[in-house]
C-alpha cells in the first residue's frame, strides 16, 4: 500500500499535482475539502481500514504536523510505503498563483505557513522523498537531496 504526504505552502501546486498524478488511483484527504480534523481523521481511518492508497493534500509545514500521520501509519498492521513530496515554496510565486485562483486563500495563510515551513528529511520516516517544482511547462519531480 502507498501513502503520500504533500508538503508545501498554499499556492505551491499541491492540489493541481494531485489531480494530474493521483486522481485516478489515490483517495485525496484534504483539510480544505473536509473542513475539520475529525472528518480528516475519519477518512484517514477508512483508508487504513480498507487498505486504500491515499494522498494527504495539506500544507504539512512542520515535522510535528507530519509526525501525526507518520506515527499513525507506523501503528497499522498493513505496511504502507510512505512517500513525501515537497513542493518548492517560494512565497512570491505562491502569492502570485494564489491571486489567480478562483478560490483564494488569504495571503496571511501563505505568509504564516512560510514562517513555520520546515524541510522534510528521510529520518522522519519517509521511504521515498521527492522535490517538486512547478515550471511554465508543468511539474518537474526530482529525487530528494538533503542539501536542497
Amino acid at each position: 500500500m502507498e501513502a503520500i504526504l504533500f508538503i508545501g505552502l498554499p499556492g505551491s501546486g499541491k492540489s493541481s499535482f494531485y489531480k494530474e498524478r493521483f486522481f485516478n488511483s489515490h483517495v485525496r484527504i484534504s483539510l480544505d475539502l473536509l473542513k475539520t480534523r475529525h472528518r480528516e481523521n475519519r477518512l484517514l481511518e477508512t483508508c487504513l481500514d480498507t487498505e486504500q492508497r491515499f494522498v494527504i493534500d495539506n500544507t504539512n509545514p512542520t515535522k510535528a504536523e507530519r509526525s501525526r500521520f507518520i506515527e499513525r501509519l507506523a501503528s497499522v498492521q498493513v505496511r504502507y510505503k510512505l512517500i513525501g513530496y515537497y513542493f518548492e515554496s517560494k512565497v512570491e510565486d505562491c502569492l502570485n498563483r494564489n491571486a489567480q485562483r478562483s478560490e483564494r486563500v488569504p495571503d496571511v495563510a501563505i505568509l504564516s505557513a512560510a514562517k513555520k515551513l520546515e524541510l522534510p528529511s528521510m529520518n522522519e520516516g519517509f521511504d521515498e522523498l521527492f522535490y517538486v517544482r512547478l515550471t511554465e511547462t508543468g511539474f518537474v519531480v526530482e529525487e530528494w537531496k538533503n542539501e536542497i
